[in-house]
């Protein structure tokens, strides 16, 4: 059987299918530039993600309801203390106390028996280390201490720094203390102004010749030398230490 009856048919079929693909190519001509198109390809893969663009401006508070406020955070640790403040004013003076256990119940023998055993001691005290002139006793117990030793050692037996108010307590003292002690006199206050201990101007002085003359803008106490005179000194110093009780 010869092929070549059949060629003639193979070749008008083939004219066919081209003019049917270039029909086609020319009604897409515009968005295809090949005109010989094929079917479309499957899709490809995601690109990967840009980058972040720029923080937008804040935006206007909303207009809906405000939430409940949350409970409160754990307290935090404390601050340092503050300075201290300034002292109060001193309260009203209170009502006297009782003792339940003073000489209260004792009778009036018992009483006047123990104020002569008092008396007693008083005068052995006086005749064996102390000097007693009016209402007061002149004691000492021989210790050679600054001016606020002094102090702080009558206070602890209720009395106070030896303070002459006259010529006879002052020779008390000088007779008592045989050396330089102090005396219950100063201008810590205000300088070149001699006070005793209670804040009193002193109206009998017995200053040596020359003084007081504060020497080096320190000497603010008083010495009793030993011959009777008065000196200011530095209140730093050691003498000897006089106190002076009430009879």
């Amino acid at each position: 059987m010869s092929l070549f009856p059949s060629l003639p048919l193979l070749f008008l079929s083939v004219v066919a299918v081209s003019y049917s693909e270039t029909g086609t190519c020319e009604d897409i001509q515009k968005t295809c530039p090949v005109i010989a198109c094929g079917s479309p390809g499957i899709n490809g893969f995601p690109g990967k993600d840009g980058r972040d663009g720029a923080k937008g401006e804040k935006g206007e508070p909303g207009q809906g309801l405000r939430g409940l406020q949350g409970p409160p955070g754990k307290v935090g640790p404390p601050g340092l203390s503050g300075s201290p403040g300034l002292r109060g004013v001193s309260g009203p003076k209170g009502d006297p106390g009782t003792c339940p256990d003073c000489n209260s119940n004792l009778d009036a023998s018992e009483r006047k028996a123990l104020r002569s055993e008092l008396d007693r001691i008083k005068k052995w005290l006086t005749f064996s280390l102390g000097r007693k002139v009016g209402n007061k006793i002149f004691l000492t117990n021989g210790d050679k201490l600054t001016f606020n030793g002094v102090k702080a050692l009558c206070a602890q037996f209720q009395a106070s720094v030896a303070t002459p108010r006259n010529a006879k307590e002052n020779t008390a003292i000088q007779n008592l203390a045989k050396e330089e002690t102090f005396l219950g006199i100063t201008d810590e206050r205000t300088e070149g102004q001699f006070m005793d201990l209670t804040g009193r101007t002193v109206t009998y002085t017995n200053w040596n010749e020359g003084e007081p003359n504060n020497v080096g803008s320190q000497e603010h106490c008083t010495v009793l030398l030993k011959d009777g005179r008065w000196n200011d000194i530095p209140c730093i110093n050691s003498f000897l230490a006089v106190c002076e009780f009430p009879a």
